[in-house]
């Protein structure tokens, strides 16, 4: 019996540590856009697009999460979501657009 105990255990703790963290993920995203729009390299409709954008991947995450299991086709969604919004950040950042 303990030793299923700690099988299961061992194996929750190898799960969580080699799955994704897209919280932080988001998190340290949302750090960027606000500093991004504090320093004035964004306009206000930039920032409030990368904000409704942050929103949706957060409701991605959370409608992923609800069941408790990430499927690979999930986590691949969230990921490739966040990176898009990483890249579109970098692109306003440097657009020089004036609105």
């Amino acid at each position: 019996m303990k030793l299923l105990f700690a099988s299961v255990f061992t194996i929750l703790i190898a799960h969580s540590t080699y799955s994704q963290n897209f919280k932080a993920e988001l998190r340290k995203l949302n750090g960027q856009i606000e500093a991004a729009y504090k320093s004035r390299k964004l306009t206000a409709n930039e920032y409030a697009k990368l904000k409704k954008e942050r929103n949706a991947i957060e409701l991605a995450i959370d409608k992923a999460l609800a069941d408790d299991i990430l499927t690979p086709d999930e986590k691949n969604r969230i990921h490739s979501k966040i990176v898009r919004s990483r890249k579109r950040l970098s692109k306003y950042k440097t657009n020089r657009e004036i609105y």
